[in-house]
């Protein structure tokens, strides 16, 4: 398999689980977690400036938007490959795993 999707994004299941990313989608999250990480340094500069409520909440409905888009792209990658992975080796505890994690990010 070539394609990026699938350029070995297998989630370990025997012992330690863990995931493998491509390089590419691995530098994206970093990428995106460093913005965010900068954001709410941001943020935290302008509640200690006094900035107004309505702009810092501004600014942290921005970041929350960022952190949804990170758990959207995790959770397409997760579902193409750990998930599917699982569910050719007849594990569907991966299904009710799953959806406790979209419960938890729906909120």
């Amino acid at each position: 398999m070539t394609t990026e999707n699938h350029q070995h994004d297998a989630c370990a299941v025997t012992g330690e689980r863990k995931s493998h990313h491509s390089d590419k989608t691995k530098s994206n999250l970093v990428s995106r977690l460093n913005r965010i990480e900068g954001q709410i340094r941001g943020v935290k500069g302008l509640i200690e400036k006094d900035t107004y409520c309505d702009d810092v909440l501004n600014q942290i409905s921005s970041i929350q938007s960022a952190l949804n888009g990170v758990s959207r792209l995790l959770l397409e990658h997760h579902m193409k490959s750990c998930v599917v992975e699982r569910l050719q080796e007849g594990d569907d505890d991966v299904i009710t795993e799953l959806l406790t994690t979209m419960n938890k990010l729906m909120k």
